[in-house]
């Protein structure tokens, strides 16, 4: 089982299964390297078990914070991800997930670290850097973790404040779908594909947060595609919801045999120190 390390890659079992090709034509907007308009912020999440597909787990519990920093010439994001999940002989199982990265402002460097564990048990790590040689050329990424290997990373590639920005610009220019190559770090085979259905793009509406209660906002599907002509399953989807400023305030995610319900209980803006 995979925990999702950044909250474009949030999971949600749903009826809509598209490939993105076919979305090959919908245009890509020109902010995908703008990030102005995301918000440095911390927020926490509680998780609560949705439903179950089996017998197999009973219960399901847990937490996930997020935070993104202002660190003047790029984005600081951290996010920490704790689970308990109860099987149905009673066993409590403990999964947790630990995300790093560093992405530059002009959406060209990235840097990575992500560790996720089961009952303290290292399941999964990856480490490293990327480049691209443009915005919307071609780049590589540079893994350490799990062993030295390069990973090419096609035309179009972004990594994921970009990819936030270009889902927003996308759902404010009422486009309905949208195509990207995302590479994150979380996967130790390089990029992977997106195709998003932008559901709405609402005005301003009441919430507990006021600095949100004056944005517009936008409810999304998300698929994730293996970057191969065969991937014509996602490897896993999401449904969230946006605001302008890139804040995800309410989500769902599938973990394969359960749902969980993601809802922001904490929220607050961090100041720019640059």
């Amino acid at each position: 089982m995979r925990l999702p390390a950044v909250l474009g890659a949030l999971l949600l079992a749903t009826a809509i299964t598209v490939h993105p090709a076919a979305a090959a034509n919908a245009p890509v907007p020109a902010i995908a390297s703008n990030e102005d308009g995301m918000l440095a912020h911390k927020a926490l999440y509680t998780l609560t078990l949705d439903s179950a597909k089996s017998n197999d787990v009973i219960g399901a519990t847990g937490t996930m914070g997020y935070e993104v920093t202002d660190a003047c010439d790029g984005w600081a994001v951290r996010q920490r991800l704790n689970m308990t999940i109860t099987n149905a002989d009673g066993q409590q199982i403990q999964m947790a997930s630990d995300y790093a990265t560093w992405e530059s402002k002009d959406g060209l460097k990235f840097r990575y670290h992500m560790r996720q564990t089961t009952d303290t048990a290292v399941t999964s790590q990856t480490d490293g850097e990327a480049t691209l040689q443009k915005v919307g050329g071609p780049g590589e990424a540079r893994y350490t973790a799990p062993h030295d290997s390069v990973s090419k990373l096609p035309a179009g590639t972004v990594f994921p404040m970009a990819h936030t920005a270009a889902i927003i610009a996308a759902a404010r220019d009422k486009q309905h779908f949208l195509s990207l190559p995302l590479f994150d770090g979380t996967d130790e085979n390089g990029v992977e594909d997106s195709f998003i259905v932008l559901l709405d793009w609402k005005a301003p509406m009441q919430t507990q947060w006021p600095v949100l209660s004056v944005l517009p906002s936008t409810r999304i599907h998300i698929s994730f595609f293996d970057h191969a002509p065969s991937g014509l399953t996602p490897t896993y989807e999401a449904i969230m919801r946006y605001w302008e400023n890139g804040v995800a305030d309410d989500m769902k995610m599938n973990f394969g045999d359960f749902t969980m319900n993601a809802k922001m209980k904490d929220f607050k803006p961090q100041p720019h120190r640059c």
